[in-house]
């Protein structure tokens, strides 16, 4: 009888420990689901909008951005590139959106309306129209380190690189690369490209 009482007694416990152990596995995966959720959407990414025409024909105004903001973690950005920034000092409280043109230890001109890098002509694998005003990359001038030379797509209507209220941009300012466009779903870094540079990734 007191065998049976305890063995009784014996799988009450197991019982009660498999219910225990079910229950912290539960809200281990709870707390891991949450802080996954958290860790993507505040440090991996961030949603934005798309201020002006700038960045037109590729962006829109009142686009709405997916920034990735781990896409620089392991490598800089590279020349053509969206990125999303925002610049040291200034008051108001939303992002800037430009292509990377030059980069660090580049010198950077522009002359009959196209760039130069290094002294030789850029090539163009976006449609943009010629640029009217050249602004301060009229004479040529080398980024320094972490520093890059931005403009926008919309060249002829955009404050960018070549004014003295932009300027450079350092690697510490810039957010993240954008990288999806909610709106007319599509990868930003396959936007506006010309057909035979179409088919190169994000």
């Amino acid at each position: 009888m007191e065998f049976e009482i305890e063995y009784q007694r014996g799988r009450r416990r197991k019982r009660r420990r498999s219910a225990a152990a079910k229950l912290l596995i539960w809200i281990f995966q709870i707390a891991a689901v949450i802080f996954l959720a958290y860790f993507i959407i505040n440090i991996v990414l961030e949603k934005t909008s798309m201020l002006g025409d700038s960045m037109e024909v590729t962006l829109s105004d009142g686009d709405v951005i997916i920034v990735n903001k781990f896409a620089y973690l392991l490598r800089p950005p590279k020349r053509g590139d969206v990125v999303v920034f925002k610049q040291s000092g200034n008051e108001h409280d939303y992002y800037d959106i430009k292509r990377v043109v030059g980069l660090p230890g580049e010198t950077v001109q522009i002359m009959d309306g196209a760039v130069y890098i290094n002294g030789e002509l850029m090539p163009e694998k976006i449609n943009c129209e010629k640029m009217l005003i050249p602004g301060l990359a009229k004479d040529r001038f080398t980024l320094e380190e972490e520093e890059y030379f931005v403009l926008g797509d919309n060249r002829n209507n955009s404050e960018d690189s070549r004014f003295a209220n932009i300027g450079t941009i350092v690697r510490e300012e810039i957010v993240g690369k954008a990288w999806l466009r909610l709106n007319e779903f599509g990868f930003i870094g396959t936007m506006n490209r010309y057909k035979e540079d179409a088919e190169e990734k994000p």
